[in-house]
């Protein structure tokens, strides 16, 4: 068997475990003695830990990392470590210094693994910070990734459900990659697809989340595996409902068509099932509640900002070349979690 077919045989964030199944885990761990300088930690949803060490700094903390979702080894590792950094910039953050978390087969050549690598080694460059060290073992399959430290004021980092209603939400990536990887993966996708889908995957969440800075939000994580529904239901957190616009919901053009042709990733049926209680759609077409259930590696920013602010944000977040779009507003809660209209 090829290297290039043990490489890439399905990954990205689609191979993160169901949010039902980790739930469960979760709960039910020990959370030992409360700190009052975690500020962010096991007792909520979010995309990192904050832990809080003078009055004016804050440490983020997090991993992620996971198997090919592309042949190149190279863009592998640029998209790994696009997604890893990412949860810094969810939490309002600047990057600071990272570790390589490596699983390689050791009769794999060599020189795959040098190339995700160095990848991962100019994206964390790109976002300021340090490639301080790492660690590997040997596996029967190649999962690569980072541990990422950053720093975040204390009483400006972004929680992820902090929402108020009336806020307006926005999406800074369009939606779509897990399905154009799916499709890629049985050669069904276009060049133009991969090419917009690697493009969005590669391109850090830095600025997006400098922009954020000049605005009053509220809430903010990245869309990542649970699909952009799942982190919505993260941010309402119990508390409130929301209503989403489907035709302003930013989409890669062609990710429709792909889900159309029912190139779908199991993640996104695991999105569906935890969700069904949650979601209700209203003359939305198979395609799009697929779109809306994508895991998506490496996504965009979903953000409630102040609705007097909404349009000046996405009108900067435009400018810097972002696809961003406001996808909905938070409501006051209601029978239905999430409204898809």
């Amino acid at each position: 068997m090829s290297d290039q077919i043990v490489f890439c045989k399905g990954g990205g964030c689609t191979a993160k475990l169901g949010a039902g199944v980790l739930g469960r885990v979760l709960e039910r761990l020990p959370k030992g003695p409360k700190d009052e300088n975690l500020l962010i930690g096991y007792d909520s949803r979010d995309d990192a830990a904050v832990y809080r060490i003078s009055e004016d700094t804050a440490i983020v903390q997090t991993l992620d990392f996971f198997p090919p979702m592309v042949e190149d080894p190279y863009l592998f590792g640029k998209i790994a470590a696009t997604n890893a950094l990412s949860d810094v910039y969810a939490m309002g953050g600047d990057v600071r210094t990272a570790l390589n978390i490596v699983c390689f087969p050791e009769d794999m050549d060599l020189n795959i693994l040098g190339e995700i690598m160095r990848g991962g080694s100019e994206k964390v460059l790109e976002a300021g910070g340090i490639l301080a060290g790492g660690h590997s073992i040997a596996d029967d399959s190649v999962k690569y990734g980072l541990s990422v430290t950053g720093v975040v004021h204390p009483q400006k980092m972004y929680p992820n459900n902090q929402g108020r209603p009336g806020d307006v939400l926005i999406l800074t990536k369009k939606l779509g990659v897990g399905i154009i990887c799916t499709a890629n993966r049985i050669q069904e996708a276009s060049q133009a697809a991969m090419n917009e889908a690697v493009a969005s995957m590669t391109t850090l969440n830095r600025r997006a989340s400098e922009i954020c800075r000049k605005y009053e939000i509220h809430a903010c994580t990245d869309v990542t595996g649970f699909g952009f529904l799942g982190h919505l239901h993260e941010m309402m957190d119990g508390r409130h409902s929301c209503r989403i616009y489907a035709e302003q919901v930013p989409v890669m053009a062609e990710a429709p068509h792909y889900a159309e042709e029912f190139y779908l990733t199991a993640a996104a049926q695991k999105n569906r099932n935890h969700l069904a209680e949650h979601v209700r759609f209203e003359h939305i077409s198979f395609a799009m509640e697929e779109v809306l259930f994508d895991p998506q590696t490496s996504g965009g920013l979903l953000i409630a900002a102040r609705p007097d602010q909404a349009e000046e944000l996405l009108a900067e977040l435009r400018e810097e070349g972002l696809p961003a779009g406001i996808t909905g507003e938070i409501i006051e809660k209601r029978e239905t979690e999430i409204y898809v209209i």
